[in-house]
């Protein structure tokens, strides 16, 4: 399938896989925070499923679709609407912050693992319906894994980063909290800029690959060997 139906076909096997991730993910986040004392998120209506809720239409939906087309399906980078989280309201803030950074990415796992082991239903269907099926399954697991493994980039604002600021000693974790304004720019940089400069001078400075793309990759093969698919 070509042209413009075949834009329409990768999009509709990508579209339901990425909402779900990034809907999951943030309501994780909501969820967590609520149960640990900070309403914040449930207030405002975030602690849902409603996707319409947690999509930004630029950083949910536009990106993340035009770089999958690019790389094929091997490289995808967007965001949701951040989940509002009054970090003092926690009960016990430096711990809980860890507990409500993890749950986006922990539930992005378990959403990979899930769609992996649903392989097993596929036998059932047939014809394009089962190609699509399958399809949509195979996105599911990578994007939650990329999901995954991006957001624990040790980088503020990314789940790794608040990770490593409520884990490491203070002395530490004061420096690494600064670089919270500047760490979207560190990752555009580090995604876009650098391999754009590598391919400048003839080299092939794949930053993406390196730190998340090779991760994720090892990660699928373990996730599928361990439900039984290969």
């Amino acid at each position: 399938m070509g042209g413009f139906g075949g834009i329409l076909y990768t999009v509709s096997v990508w579209a339901l896989p990425v909402l779900l991730a990034v809907t999951f993910h943030e309501a994780a986040h909501g969820w967590v925070a609520w149960r640990l004392g900070d309403d914040t998120a449930y207030q405002r209506g975030r602690v849902t499923f409603n996707p319409i809720k947690h999509i930004d239409p630029l950083g949910t939906l536009l990106l993340p679709v035009m770089l999958l087309l690019a790389s094929g399906g091997k490289m995808m980078f967007g965001f949701a609407r951040p989940v509002p989280v009054n970090f003092r309201a926690l009960r016990s803030p430096r711990r809980d912050m860890v507990l409500v950074a993890l749950a986006g990415p922990v539930t992005n796992l378990i959403l990979a693992v899930l769609a992996a082991a649903m392989f097993h239903t596929t036998p059932f269907m047939t014809g394009a319906f089962q190609k699509w099926v399958a399809l949509n399954l195979e996105a599911a697991v990578w994007i939650n894994i990329l999901l995954c493994v991006f957001n624990m980039l040790p980088i503020p604002p990314l789940d790794g980063g608040r990770v490593a600021v409520g884990l490491l000693p203070r002395v530490l974790a004061a420096p690494l909290a600064r670089l919270e304004r500047a760490g979207f720019v560190i990752i555009l940089g580090a995604v876009f800029v650098v391999p754009w400069i590598g391919d400048a001078l003839g080299q092939k400075w794949n930053v993406f690959w390196w730190l998340i793309g090779t991760p994720a990759s090892a990660m699928e093969y373990f996730i599928y060997k361990m439900v039984g698919v290969i």
